[in-house]
């Protein structure tokens, strides 16, 4: 079916509102829209609580039922759907006037409407028929008149824009511009957008459907960026609603405005340092961690973690999965840092942290679950990439000991907690760790022997910034994202001084790398499970 083919006038600049039809399920700023217009002598149609509002408050209004005529049926399933309605939002006023007085249909110039709150009831883990009755049908109708008549209509979908269409009727004697009509047009549209996907990716996943045959991205503009990855790009925010605490949810309680990579760096270090159950820092420089540790309390881990690579740890963002507190606050205060994001912060950290005006300080109330799960995008050009979140998590049982000696529990606590940070590196990567810390981090090496000699090089140079006799590396674990591919990366570490080692194994050459670790004492567990990053 094609769209007939009619010709019309240019859109005119200013449309005075007469009629405005008021139907909403977020009621922030209802009366006070309606005492502006009822003001400006603008007739006033609602429905159901709306109209309600609106009359306890003293403002004339006519509900849609006297209207049109015709009672709202099937338990206000069908209230709006009606020509009455839907004639006064499409018709063309250059064209369709014969039509409307024919069948007495009078405009309606304005159209203020917001939706069933369908994602909150999923949210909320309403049941399937809650939720179905909580999609609208009549809302998304009528906004998409509305915005499809942009010409002659003004569509409201946002209480945020309330005041945007306000200042106009005041400026323009109660009319409203074509640029505005258009802006909340294109808002519209949004909007309805992002309900349908929400809709349509709750069926999916109420048929198990993780990738359907078509899918929707949707997002709400949180906050445009100076710049993206570098000065030259443009970028900004969008947050998606869901409510898993990290940078979409967290309150700003200090510091300069976020930038794209604040952001990007802030994720991957929340993230990480949510591994843990116990206190724990981590340290991220572009997405990669400088240091990661565990402790007794927040201020044993982040000396640990800031000793591994102090250089780098220069202008990081810090992450902690504790509420903040003042000696922690203290020694971070004595680093420069670009973001410090933590679930809480007392009174004295909150004091300490404001003597850097320029930091940003982020607090996000909880830490995420790392073992929820989700789902990842990654662009490319021409579609994207979509992929469960990476929540797989080894325990002890997971491993399995291929080497003549098998790892002491010490050596087995800290190759857990080596190749968990593992997980958050980019690869190829290559972990040391020691009583609960990293003490050598090489990440992103086209090679895993690179990456396993740079990350024992860093930790040879911090040993000897810190005034240590020996690298921290000795007597440490290592830990490799995936397989290693031949002994030359094992070696490389048990150069380095490494007891012991934790890798995903699946290597043709795993009887290789095997024998290696046997030849140099070293214990190995493989835990089946690779943990690529890129």
């Amino acid at each position: 079916m094609s769209p007939p083919n009619v010709a019309h006038s240019p859109a005119p600049d200013l449309v005075r509102i007469t009629r405005a039809l008021i139907s909403v399920s977020d009621k922030t700023g209802l009366v006070a829209l309606g005492q502006a217009l009822a003001s400006k002598g603008v007739e006033i149609l609602s429905t159901g609580g709306s109209a309600q509002r609106l009359a306890e408050a003293g403002i004339p209004v006519k509900e849609v039922s006297d209207h049109t005529g015709f009672p709202e049926i099937m338990d206000g399933r069908v209230k709006t759907l009606h020509p009455r309605v839907h004639g006064g939002i499409l018709a063309r006023r250059d064209i369709h006037a014969e039509a409307m007085t024919t069948h007495d249909i009078p405009p309606i110039d304005l159209v203020v409407v917001n939706l069933y709150p369908f994602e909150a009831t999923v949210s909320k883990g309403a049941d399937y028929a809650n939720c179905v009755e909580n999609i609208d049908i009549g809302g998304p109708a009528m906004i998409r008149a509305a915005a499809k008549n942009h010409d002659f209509v003004t569509v409201v979908t946002d209480p945020e824009d309330y005041e945007a269409v306000l200042d106009e009727l005041a400026t323009h004697d109660g009319a409203v511009t074509l640029k505005l009509r258009r802006t909340l047009a294109q808002r519209a549209y949004a909007r309805t957008a992002s309900y349908d996907a929400a809709i349509s990716s709750w069926l999916a996943g109420q048929l198990g459907e993780t990738f359907p045959p078509r899918t929707t991205l949707s997002g709400k503009l949180s906050q445009t960026l100076r710049y993206g990855e570098n000065p030259h790009q443009q970028a900004a925010f969008y947050v998606t609603g869901e409510q898993r605490p990290g940078v979409a949810t967290a309150i700003q309680l200090q510091g300069k405005e976020l930038s794209y990579n604040n952001l990007n760096d802030t994720d991957a270090a929340f993230e990480l340092v949510a591994e843990f159950e116990r206190p724990a820092v981590a340290i991220i420089k572009h997405a990669n961690p400088c240091g990661v540790a565990e402790g007794a309390n927040l201020l044993d881990a982040y000396k640990q973690a800031l000793l591994c690579d102090p250089v780098s740890a220069f202008g990081g963002i810090i992450a902690v999965n504790r509420p903040l507190d003042a000696a922690t606050a203290e020694e971070i205060a004595k680093l420069f840092a670009e973001v410090v994001i933590a679930p809480d912060a007392d009174d004295a950290a909150r004091a300490l942290l404001a003597t850097k005006k320029n930091l940003r300080v982020l607090l996000t109330k909880d830490v995420p679950n790392p073992a929820e799960p989700g789902m990842m995008v990654k662009q490319l050009s021409g579609g994207f990439l979509l992929q469960n979140r990476d929540n797989g998590r080894i325990t002890l049982d997971d491993l399995k000991v291929v080497t003549k000696r098998a790892p002491t529990e010490q050596e087995l606590a800290d190759l857990l907690f080596a190749f968990r940070v593992a997980k958050h590196v980019k690869s190829n990567a290559i972990v040391y760790a020691k009583n609960g810390a990293t003490v050598g981090v090489g990440a992103g090496q086209m090679s895993r022997v690179d990456s396993a000699r740079i990350a024992a090089i860093k930790s040879a140079e911090a040993a000897k910034a810190a005034g240590l006799s020996e690298p921290l590396t000795k007597g440490s674990v290592v830990a490799s994202d995936a397989f290693f591919p031949f002994a030359d990366g094992l070696l490389a570490a048990a150069e380095a001084g490494v007891t012991a080692v934790i890798q995903p194994g699946g290597s043709i050459r795993d009887n290789d790398v095997i024998a290696a670790a046997d030849e140099k004492g070293l214990a190995m567990v493989l835990t089946g499970m690779r943990h690529f990053r890129h």
